[in-house]
């Protein structure tokens, strides 16, 4: 097999490169956008990089006419990227289907013909014959079934072929057929699979995701690729969604988790969401008295959000804050960061979670963080009885691979994503349809 890559400045320009040299029947393997050039980073271009493979021992297409050539390349581009890629990308497949048809109807002829010319009888009788002179009563009947299902398998892809179209996360603004769409993403080789892979979801997770896309039902608010992707996280992961206020107790939350995190922005971001936006009644508790300006950092919140702050540096004195402010309908605690590999303070910040206060815990986790480490750290933090996770930094991170292989692997409910340091602004309810555009954007960007 011939394989061969194309690069050009648009994701058009380089699919026609591959029909010119390698003809309507290539197979695109890959498509892939990259920044090419510049200096230090400045002033590079986008390019577009098509792999594409064909079988030197099928024959080669016809050649184009100049005077066909010249009035292709006359075209305006929006044309050509409407009309040609369709072709180059769906309608090739489905005539080699049709080929291949042919081929067999042709043979199932000559075989006809030679049984006619080796009868000793000249027996007449009354036939359905085609263009191609099939007698259809001389075909074996194990041979009229194989011909039965070609037929089926054609109609079938030419019913599904340009009827509406899609948006491909890499390839701009230009539209390709939803019937190559949900082909590709039939095969773990497509490029929705390589999406998923370079985004750091691990091949084992790429195949279950893949093979729950391929069930689900086209609708109207799954039409394009980031839309089906959204709807099949949403069946796989679990999310936790917008916090439901109890009527005669407050909701109470502790965030824990790693040193540097972001946890104390993240109780203030949190606390501000729901009193300020939500218009509910909100308690702050800090048991960060380790950290140099902690506690002054959320009295500065506290004021500026109208909100009570207390400082808890005993399980009694946290016992009490809560007690104190039970009429409300969220307490926030902020803990103090520790390592995960500190299993002797893990320990101590445990004795202040007392079973008599009905706390649920947060684990806060940035996303900037590998695959090992966050399986690490989940592990150390999980004395806590995890409730839910919130990512952090998700505006420092270039790819999200790593959050889909642990929410999938330890069956975990995500509660929000945080994407900077403003409060309340960067912080907003995880969702399928915002997890999946996350993953694509950040494959794209790979």
């Amino acid at each position: 097999m011939l394989v061969k890559t194309f690069q050009s400045a648009s994701m058009a320009e380089a699919l026609r490169m591959v029909k010119a040299e390698l003809g309507s029947d290539a197979m695109i393997l890959s498509t892939k956008k990259e920044k090419s050039g510049g200096i230090l980073g400045f002033f590079s271009k986008t390019v577009y990089r098509v792999t594409a493979a064909i079988d030197p021992a099928r024959k080669p297409a016809p050649p184009v006419s100049p005077v066909v050539a010249a009035a292709y390349h006359e075209q305006p581009e929006r044309q050509r990227t409407a009309k040609e890629d369709l072709e180059n990308s769906m309608l090739a497949p489905l005539a080699r289907e049709l080929r291949e048809l042919r081929e067999k109807v042709e043979s199932l002829s000559r075989r006809n013909e030679t049984t006619k010319e080796s009868s000793q009888e000249e027996v007449p009788t009354q036939t359905n014959s085609s263009e191609s002179g099939i007698n259809i009563k001389n075909i074996p009947r194990e041979d009229l079934e194989e011909l039965k299902k070609l037929l089926l398998s054609t109609l079938t892809k030419s019913q599904t072929a340009g009827i509406r179209t899609v948006q491909w996360p890499n390839a701009g603004k230009e539209p390709v057929a939803e019937g190559l769409a949900e082909a590709e993403v039939m095969n773990d080789d497509s490029p929705l699979a390589q999406e998923l892979s370079h985004s750091g979801i691990s091949t084992d997770l790429v195949k279950t995701i893949l093979e729950t896309l391929k069930t689900l039902p086209v609708g109207e608010d799954n039409q394009t690729i980031k839309g089906r992707l959204g709807e099949t996280f949403g069946r796989l992961i679990k999310f936790a969604g917008t916090l439901k206020m109890r009527k005669n107790s407050p909701r109470i939350i502790a965030l824990v988790g790693p040193t540097g995190v972001g946890k104390t922005t993240t109780t203030a971001k949190l606390a501000a969401m729901y009193a300020l936006n939500r218009g509910n009644k909100v308690a702050l508790i800090t048991m960060d008295i380790f950290r140099v300006g902690a506690v002054e950092q959320l009295k500065t919140y506290s004021r500026i959000m109208g909100i009570p702050l207390e400082v808890a540096s005993t399980p009694k004195e946290l016992e009490k804050a809560v007690e104190k402010h039970s009429d409300c309908d969220l307490i926030m605690i902020d803990t103090a960061g520790r390592s995960h590999k500190d299993q002797e303070k893990l320990n101590e910040m445990k004795n202040f979670f007392e079973d008599k206060i009905p706390l649920e815990v947060y684990l806060c986790l940035s996303a900037t963080t590998k695959d090992r480490e966050l399986e690490e750290i989940l592990n150390r933090f999980s004395i806590f009885q995890i409730s839910k996770i919130v990512f952090t930094k998700i505006d420092e991170s270039e790819s999200f691979g790593n959050m889909i292989n642990l929410l999938m692997r330890d069956n975990l409910q995500i509660a929000y994503f945080t994407t900077g340091q403003r409060v309340p602004e960067d912080i907003e309810v995880a969702t399928p349809a915002k997890l999946a555009d996350m993953i694509l954007r950040g494959a794209s960007h790979d």
